[in-house]
């Protein structure tokens, strides 16, 4: 294997997990001197359960029960200074986020500005800003997707601007996660479908885009590994236990492994078609995830083919041709998504046509593919995939992917 030049990796974040990892979490907010944190959720997780479950892990043992459940699905500047100022107003002195990915963000904001003792987060944007350690901060996840909980960036919408802002730093990765199954137990099958379809797409693009490396490589494998075989699992029985703690280590894998390597097309089309259309992140991922591997392939074909032992199994891999283990690394992901597909009564969507609202609505209009091409242009993503796109190449994607039809590879323009 040729290595590459140069290359860092870096998790600082401590992995807790178990089906009664909750339970450690005095212990750890003791390690770390802290008295009285903050947590800091949404009313989804909160009126599932989720943070009755945490408190009761804790045996009266928890300092402080102070709970902030106003965390919108979209995180919101707003929220974040007010979340800033009701920390400060109760001296506390750690954070504790029970969510998804907007509340991770969320809870990594708040925690700018607290250590910042700052008024205005937005004078920490960008890379770098950060120059010395924050609060301690738990992350506690409720879905096995978007690996927050090991991941040094933030994303917080300012809504009156409409604009979102990026943030990274070491700083920012969480002190601790504590992965327990019990936090994934409520999440129905379509939610457990798109959030793990994330997370694989975490894992294939972070094997293939220009950033691998070897130690990205190892998470990237075990992760695919973990979340092919489990997530049918879990998305047809979802109290299996063992099946939701596995989906939650892939995951978390998954997000140590991309935020070393990064992204790619997968992502940097999945960014703009939820930007412009408001389809949720997890099913983008899903439909684009097979077409950033075929227009990637005449680039990453040895990559993509290693993918197929993690996926298939030793026999399998043995079994197929060299030549043919990328094109059928391809057919399983699609496999996959025809089998969650089923799995949830037709409401996980195979290609963008299929993408529906509440009423039945299309929420990608054929028609809007081009604003969405365009869109794609500004994305960060595109820095890390292996082909060059443009605007050609970005609509010929998304053709492909509205319309359910493999990529024609013979139309890429290879740089």
């Amino acid at each position: 294997m040729l290595l590459p030049d140069y290359y860092e990796f870096c998790c600082r974040v401590k992995i807790v997990a178990g089906h009664d990892a909750l339970e450690k979490i005095p212990e750890l907010l003791t390690e770390r001197g802290a008295k009285r944190p903050l947590i800091i959720t949404d009313k989804g997780v909160a009126s599932a359960g989720l943070i009755d479950i945490v408190s009761a892990a804790q045996k009266d043992r928890l300092f402080a029960d102070l709970i902030a459940d106003n965390v919108p699905p979209d995180s919101d500047l707003r929220v974040v200074n007010q979340l800033a100022k009701l920390y400060k107003e109760n001296d506390c002195d750690a954070i504790i986020a029970v969510g998804g990915g907007s509340v991770m963000d969320t809870a990594k904001g708040v925690n700018i500005v607290v250590s910042e003792n700052a008024e205005d987060l937005m004078a920490f944007s960008g890379v770098g800003a950060l120059k010395r350690p924050l609060k301690p901060l738990i992350a506690v996840p409720t879905t096995a997707g978007t690996g927050s909980e090991v991941t040094q960036v933030a994303v917080i919408k300012d809504h009156e601007k409409h604009l979102k802002m990026a943030f990274g730093s070491y700083f920012l990765l969480p002190d601790i996660s504590v992965l327990d199954s019990r936090m994934t137990m409520t999440m129905p099958p379509l939610i457990t479908a798109m959030t793990g379809m994330d997370a694989l797409s975490h894992a294939v693009e972070a094997y293939y885009c220009l950033q691998k490396n070897p130690l990205s490589d190892a998470h990237s494998l075990a992760a695919v590994r973990m979340i092919y075989h489990y997530l049918p699992i879990v998305a047809e029985n979802p109290s299996d236990r063992n099946a939701r703690l596995s989906m939650a280590v892939g995951a978390c894998l998954a997000g140590i492994a991309f935020s070393n390597s990064m992204v790619g097309l997968v992502h940097n089309l999945g960014h703009a078609t939820g930007s412009v259309c408001g389809v949720p992140h997890g099913i983008c991922m899903a439909i684009m995830l097979p077409y950033g591997l075929e227009y990637n392939m005449h680039k990453r074909e040895e990559a993509i083919a290693g993918l197929l032992l993690p996926m298939a199994g030793e026999a399998i891999y043995r079994e197929t041709p060299p030549a043919q283990r990328a094109d059928k690394v391809v057919s399983l992901i699609r496999q996959l998504n025809a089998d969650l597909n089923t799995i949830t009564g037709g409401r996980h969507a195979r290609f963008f046509k299929e993408v529906k609202d509440r009423e039945g609505k299309p929420l990608v209009p054929r028609e809007v593919l081009p604003q969405i091409a365009r869109a794609a242009l500004s994305d960060g993503a595109s820095i890390y995939n292996p082909e060059d796109t443009d605007y050609e190449d970005n609509l010929m994607v998304l053709e492909a992917a509205w319309e359910g039809i493999p990529l024609d590879r013979n139309k890429i323009k290879r740089g």
